[in-house]
């Protein structure tokens, strides 16, 4: 199959630092090109690929200093997968909506993932007026505020299963991985190494949206000889910062519409504790992965019992449920079916959300 991948232009692909819709974009590109498939590529020119690259920026615009209009690059970026559209059986989008206009009045075939928040008041009309589009949701939860978009599948994230190693041994620390934002719960985290005593190293990116927020909240609180602050690492120390650790710490206060941190801890045998927002309930398998609790008081408790999990079974529900060649499977059986013109299998409607009463009693921590 003729396949076109469609990446943001904010890092590469993979990405050097921080970025989750570009490493799966990554993740599914090289699992496709090793199935055989003939695939295009299109995103930064500092991306490193086995398929064919068609870059509209010379490097990722977030590490591009002299980049101030990112969405100029994005609009040259469309013109381009449309000039060749003829050259693919199918695109596959990663931009959520931003080529919608376009892609209604073209003769192609098409999918889109929407790797994003959809619980803003603001995309209803959006999604509404578009609502013929097809679109892929990465969680059944992240398709909650819009049950009625044209749906063609959940398609959980994969990556390679020799990306990371699993490692056996208990760690001594807590993990934070992520951004600093407030929603990532990072303050809680803190507060939950504190209540179990436990030392906590944080891996994280100050966006500069949030740079405000870490100099008000999260600075004057760093300074705590139980607390580390890493800053932010690459792919290549991401596995021995989790793989050394006791649990990954993932309290977080949004809808998540997937949490990449989650599948990469269970690749390293780590179990995480986290609050049961969003996609978690669906990812995290409660005393198997780890353990979903309520508050900060439950998180702690549940760091005093990390020594009942095995983790050699996060790592074989990782290669189970998350790799790369489960995703691209999945991903083709929707783009055959795009193809055929073929009505979705399944498809969510409102109320049709138990999977959402796995969120663990209070009782159990």
């Amino acid at each position: 199959m003729r396949i076109a991948q469609v990446a943001p232009l904010y890092e590469s692909v993979p990405p050097k630092f921080y970025g989750g819709t570009e490493r799966v974009v990554s993740w599914l590109t090289e699992e496709l090109v090793r199935l055989g498939h003939e695939v295009t590529l299109f995103a930064s020119g500092d991306s490193l690929t086995t398929a064919r690259l068609v870059s509209t920026s010379p490097r990722s615009l977030r590490l591009d200093k002299t980049s101030v209009d990112h969405l100029a690059h994005h609009m040259v970026l469309l013109e381009r997968v449309f000039e060749e559209k003829d050259e693919f059986d199918l695109i596959h989008f990663h931009l959520d909506y931003l080529h919608f206009p376009l892609s209604r009045r073209e003769q192609l075939s098409q999918v889109t993932t929407l790797h994003g928040r959809l619980d803003l008041p603001d995309l209803v009309g959006l999604y509404r007026n578009f609502s013929e589009m097809p679109v892929v949701s990465i969680s059944d939860a992240q398709r909650i505020p819009l049950p009625w978009a044209n749906w063609q599948g959940t398609v959980h994230h994969g990556m390679p299963e020799t990306a990371l190693r699993g490692y056996t041994k208990h760690g001594k620390y807590l993990a934070f991985l992520g951004r600093t934002s407030p929603e990532k719960g990072l303050l809680e985290a803190i507060e939950i190494a504190k209540r179990a005593d436990m030392p906590l190293k944080i891996a994280a990116k100050v966006d500069k949206a949030d740079l405000e927020y870490f100099n008000d909240f999260v600075k004057p609180v760093l300074n705590d000889p139980l607390i580390e602050f890493v800053g932010e690492i690459g792919y290549g120390e991401k596995n021995e910062f989790l793989g050394n650790a006791a649990a990954l710490l993932f309290p977080i206060d949004w809808p998540e519409p997937f949490g990449i941190v989650l599948i990469e801890a269970m690749a390293c045998g780590l179990p995480t504790i986290a609050y049961p927002f969003g996609s978690v309930p669906e990812l995290l398998e409660h005393g198997v992965t780890g353990f979903i609790v309520n508050n900060i008081d439950e998180a702690a408790r549940a760091v005093r019992k990390l020594d009942t999990i095995d983790r050699a079974m996060c790592r074989l529900r990782f290669e189970q449920r998350f790799t790369a060649k489960r995703m691209a499977n999945d991903y083709l059986a929707i783009y055959d079916r795009v193809l055929k013109r073929e009505p979705a299998s399944v498809r969510l409607s409102d109320g049709d959300f138990s999977w959402m009463k796995l969120a663990s009693p209070s009782s159990t921590t």
